[in-house]
């Protein structure tokens, strides 16, 4: 009779093109694949997959075993997170999605000191400024920044992040220094397009008086570190977060400008698709351990 480890194997057989392909997945040599891919056929008593091949076929028999071994595999799975939960236990995986500037430098040692504290947890890290929200349960928790629109998911909020308009001293001694909003039309202008937000429309607040500010951009990327780039060579004036450029404002390389004026935060979040009671310890665990280090960021005192 085969086993849920059996089954795991062979979804891992069934989803690479090749055995070859698999055998280097798993670290093991290609004939032990064939030989615990043949063991589990004759356990069942059918072929898995056609031969000979180029690539790997699943026979009906064998989509039919990857249909259920997805299912069984998959409440195998939720079986034991009910169980950890009760236990208060954090193992398992805990998949999380960050913005690829931030997650570099902060979630992922972040992640990988959690999981130096608990054994059992394995981790798993996606890193995208585009990520697709329709699958956003596919995570545990997913960090957000900036403003966060109509959203099904629960909210956790980490850290206040201010914004900051700046530009480096080269520029602004050929361009000059702006010293209102209404200034920008006649300057380099850079933005970075992320989270579907209106990025050339520029939002200042002086003594509780808006200042609407629609620029057109001189560079324009969906990489916020292409943008710091240009800015640090004396591109053009960018608006970015305090987390990113706090080092660049302590050395000089980069001067804020309108310090009167302030942009709109984008305070960073958790999100889950659980509510805190229900979440499990993994993910709750990690919650918690970003709530208490992001208590005083580093960014704060810019």
């Amino acid at each position: 009779m085969i086993n849920s480890e059996d089954l795991r194997f062979f979804q891992v057989i069934a989803s690479h093109q090749t055995l070859a392909a698999a055998a280097r997945y798993l670290d093991i040599t290609p004939p032990s694949v064939t030989q615990r891919l043949q063991s589990i056929e004759n356990k069942i008593g059918v072929k898995l997959i056609l031969r000979p091949a180029k690539r790997i076929i699943l026979t009906d028999e064998g989509e039919a075993l990857l249909e259920r071994a997805r299912v069984i595999l998959h409440e195998i799975d939720q079986l034991q997170d009910v169980i950890d939960q009760t236990r208060n236990r954090i193992s398992g995986t805990l998949r999380v999605l960050a913005p690829l500037g931030f997650g570099s430098e902060y979630i992922a040692p972040l992640l990988a000191d959690y999981a130096d504290s608990h054994e059992d947890l394995s981790i798993d890290l996606t890193l995208s400024d585009n990520p697709d929200w329709m699958q956003a349960d596919k995570w545990d928790v997913v960090i957000y920044i900036g403003h966060l629109r109509d959203s099904t998911l629960y909210s956790t909020w980490l850290a206040a992040n201010p914004r900051i308009l700046c530009a480096s001293p080269a520029y602004l001694q050929h361009y000059g220094t702006p010293t209102h909003p209404d200034a920008l039309h006649r300057h380099h202008c850079l933005v970075i397009r992320e989270n579907a937000e209106d990025v050339t429309r520029w939002i200042f607040t002086h003594n509780g008086d808006e200042t609407i500010v629609r620029i057109t951009p001189r560079l324009a990327s969906n990489d916020g570190r292409i943008i710091k780039k240009w800015a640090l060579g004396g591109k053009g004036i960018m608006v970015r977060s305090a987390w990113d450029i706090r080092s660049e404002i302590r050395q000089g390389l980069l001067i804020p400008l309108l310090p009167a004026f302030t942009l709109p935060a984008a305070d960073i979040v958790a999100l889950t698709s659980l509510q805190e009671k229900k979440r499990l310890p993994r993910t709750q665990g990690f919650i918690e351990l970003m709530k208490k280090t992001f208590s005083s960021p580093q960014w704060e005192a810019w």
